[in-house]
């Protein structure tokens, strides 16, 4: 009945909407006498508020159409190369000409390493990763998991648990190649590492040369935050009974039953409420004053914020059972499938732990666990980093993460390449 009622509501809003959008655009009009002045400027922000606030906020487009090697600019075509119902591999595929000649080299010799970015699949869509895409493009063939809006699969389909995710990065490692490297960022920490548990215990030939987990709760009983706290004072009949609603007939996944988009990021905004009324009303006097920068910026954060997709029931009961109650992954008991799950059986996949100083989400110690899991790697295959001064989203975002993390990421992941090729020589 909630999501219904959510339909309805932005329904109802429809003509709300359309009156504000018509007010916003004859008070700016150059043709409007009204249009410069203080109460023209006031009405036209407050519309423009209203508008944004009561959209409804789509998939967003990636953007990403070219990049520098070498200073010199290269042509990006954004490709699907592997696709199932639940996600699709999404490549960034670099002008090999315009890549060549800005290395000055031959075609036939470039060969940059191909890194996977496991996209969380917790609430937002993968083009929050925008800014980490970007950064690694200069230098790395891109890879990135486009996880499925659950409201758009039709129920046909099947379920789409917590191994199904684990099975499909493991396919999407292998799609890849051997000798890759792989950034899990945030939520697929638990099972990234289970799936390449598994690749290590069947001696997979296709399993990459590093692996980096970022800001992961690979166990959540260290330093437990606020959602962490959640998560294990509230009984799982609590979440299945309050958070889990059926999916109306107005969309492809009509029945299926979801975690919805709408409610994730009802506890996103609720954690840090105060600081979005602030942006807001920040954003409200900026467009009354004409400050172009500041509104553009406002509205690209939130176009990108507010765009939210919807879990499977299963995913989502799963993670929190599995990752956040009983903490299967730390207590030796995950299985992918009916698999236990064994990360001591990794030995050769270099390991990188990056965390945030001040992260909310997943507090210092829940990334840095994987390093006693993964047992079975000697000293010389493992790193850790704690970035000062960064929450949660600027572990895999932002200026410092540009300046100050993304260099540590790209020396680790060459130093173990090129360790990697000397071995299989």
């Amino acid at each position: 009945m909630l999501y219904t009622f959510m339909e309805m509501t932005r329904a109802a809003m429809l003509p709300w909407r359309t009156a504000a959008n018509v007010a916003r655009s004859s008070l700016r009009s150059p043709l409007n006498p009204m249009g410069d002045t203080l109460a023209g400027r006031t009405a036209a922000a407050a519309a423009d508020v209203f508008e944004s606030l009561t959209r409804y906020y789509g998939k967003p487009e990636w953007g990403i159409e070219q990049t520098e090697v070498n200073g010199a600019p290269v042509g990006i075509e954004v490709e699907t190369v592997w696709r199932k119902p639940f996600c699709n591999l999404v490549h960034f595929a670099r002008d090999r000409a315009a890549r060549a000649a800005a290395r000055k080299v031959k075609e036939s010799a470039l060969n940059d390493p191909k890194l996977l970015l496991v996209a969380p699949m917790s609430g937002h869509y993968a083009t929050l990763l925008r800014g980490t895409v970007e950064a690694f493009l200069p230098t790395h063939e891109v890879y990135i998991t486009d996880w499925a809006d659950a409201r758009m699969v039709p129920v046909m389909e099947g379920r789409f648990g917590l191994g199904d995710y684990a099975e499909y990065v493991r396919e999407m490692i292998t799609v890849i190649g051997p000798g890759a490297h792989v950034a899990a960022v945030c939520q697929p920490g638990p099972p990234v590492l289970a799936a390449l548990s598994l690749m290590a215990q069947d001696k997979d030939p296709a399993r990459p040369a590093t692996m980096t987990f970022m800001g992961s709760p690979i166990d959540a009983r260290k330093s437990p935050t606020v959602p962490n706290k959640l998560a294990e004072e509230r009984p799982f009949e609590w979440f299945r009974d309050n958070l889990i609603h059926t999916v109306p007939t107005v969309y492809p996944g009509a029945l299926r039953r979801v975690y919805p988009g709408f409610l994730q990021l009802t506890g996103f905004i609720n954690m840090n409420y105060e600081r979005h009324v602030d942006a807001h009303y920040d954003y409200f006097a900026n467009l009354v004053k004409g400050d172009g920068d500041s509104t553009d910026k406002h509205r690209q954060f939130y176009d990108e914020y507010l765009s939210v997709m919807d879990l499977t029931e299963e995913f989502y009961l799963e993670t929190i059972t599995d990752v956040f109650q009983a903490h299967a992954l730390p207590q030796g008991n995950f299985e992918v499938k009916g698999r236990r799950v064994d990360p001591s059986a990794i030995t050769d996949i270099a390991l990188l732990t990056v965390e945030g100083e001040n992260d909310d989400i997943s507090g210092i110690g829940q990334t840095q666990a994987a390093h006693t899991l993964c047992s079975g790697l000697p000293k010389t295959l493992r790193e850790d980093y704690i970035q000062p001064d960064v929450g949660h989203y600027g572990v895999f975002n932002g200026r410092r993460f540009r300046e100050e993390i993304v260099p540590r990421m790209n020396a680790f992941m060459e130093r173990h390449s090129r360790a990697a090729k000397g071995k299989a020589a």
